[in-house]
């Protein structure tokens, strides 16, 4: 991260296009890591303040276009046809799809603002599944601009006001939720088969 960081730094000019650039192709499941582009960023406004604005409207720009087409190309429009491809048939199984679809129409809006925060990729699944599973295109549209904004305003702030000390943090607290997240996932997935049974 630090090599991306320099070479960044060395083109400031062009940091808020980069890494604009790079979160709309993490919109096609390339792994791009939306946490280290906020980091990157954030820490680059900081050395930077002239570039504060454009830095996060690029970073912010990237990560919700980043989420419509993970949705709406990824999930919508290729749909099952991107279940040949055996990487995306083991991130979104149709009894994944069911789950999340359910999630949505139970839980709505804090599906996404949660799904959000849980990161090693719960994001993207979230995002193709909501596609797969013919989620309202505005209502999606909408719920993630309230989530994204709350995540990316959330994280650029705690990166621009405290830099690398507050790292080690977030990484321990994203840890935490994903494990969280598994052990729910894990407990409704055990309810509903002692229902079967």
């Amino acid at each position: 991260m630090t090599s991306l960081m320099d070479m960044i730094q060395a083109n400031i000019a062009m940091a808020p296009f980069l890494i604009f650039g790079l979160l709309f192709l993490a919109g096609f499941n390339i792994p791009v890591s939306e946490d280290a582009m906020l980091f990157i960023s954030a820490i680059l406004a900081a050395k930077n303040p002239e570039y504060t604005t454009s830095l996060f409207i690029g970073v912010f720009a990237g990560a919700y276009i980043s989420d419509l087409i993970c949705y709406g190309f990824m999930g919508r429009y290729l749909g099952n046809k991107i279940f040949k491809i055996k990487f995306f048939a083991n991130m979104a199984p149709p009894e994944r799809i069911e789950k999340v679809s359910n999630f949505y129409k139970k839980y709505g809006i804090l599906t996404l603002i949660l799904g959000r925060f849980i990161p090693f990729g719960v994001r993207n699944a979230l995002f193709l599944t909501a596609g797969l599973g013919k989620m309202n295109a505005l209502k999606f549209a909408i719920s993630d601009l309230i989530a994204c904004t709350i995540s990316c305003v959330s994280f650029f702030y705690l990166y621009y006001t405290f830099g690398e000390t507050v790292i080690s943090y977030v990484k321990q607290a994203n840890t935490i939720i994903f494990a969280i997240f598994i052990a729910v996932a894990l407990g409704l997935f055990i309810k509903k088969k002692k229902q079967k049974s």
